[in-house]
């Protein structure tokens, strides 16, 4: 089975209110990344049918401050699935209300697996891949999988290799005492 793109993905926006904010009096990144993996969740459970969880998120770089009274975008989409996961791109812009101004706040993937009732991994519908956006966007996916995987195994502690690594670690803000 395969879906749209488009059948899955979900917009919401919502005020930024006093009471979401840090002690400097902008929107707190922790509340903004709440959001996100709302968002993330309502797309994955939308283009699956099921329950999904967080597996993991993939780099969140919050771009700009958000200010109280502004109004937050956030934009869901399926970028990939597999079989029993999706990544998920979750798409954040803020809006200033008096001047219209927009503004990308930051962009970020969560990779969402599907669950059923007893807690287990289920299929996911692939996607219907129509734009060379989406192919980008599915392609990219891919090559990040592959790049955590390279990551994961080169600093594996079985295979990390000290030598290899001990002068560019002492090049930098650190005291090495071994």
């Amino acid at each position: 089975m395969f879906k749209t793109i488009e059948e899955s993905q979900v917009t919401i926006t919502q005020l930024m209110l006093p009471s979401h904010s840090n002690f400097s009096g902008k929107i707190h990144g922790g509340y903004i990344l709440s959001l996100m993996d709302q968002i993330a969740f309502a797309c994955a459970s939308k283009h699956s049918n099921n329950y999904c969880v967080t597996a993991s998120v993939n780099k969140v770089d919050f771009l700009i401050p958000v200010e109280v009274g502004e109004l937050l975008t956030l934009k869901a989409s399926v970028n990939f699935t597999g079989k029993t996961s999706m990544v998920i791109g979750v798409r954040v812009e803020s809006e200033n209300i008096q001047t219209g101004e927009r503004k990308h706040c930051n962009s970020s993937y969560f990779t969402m697996v599907a669950k059923n009732d007893e807690g287990k991994n289920v299929p996911v519908p692939g996607i219907i891949l129509k734009t060379r956006d989406s192919v980008r966007r599915f392609a990219r996916s891919i090559e990040r999988q592959q790049q955590a995987k390279r990551r994961s195994t080169k600093y594996n502690s079985s295979e990390f290799k000290l030598e290899d690594y001990i002068d560019i670690v002492k090049e930098q803000n650190v005291k090495v005492e071994l």
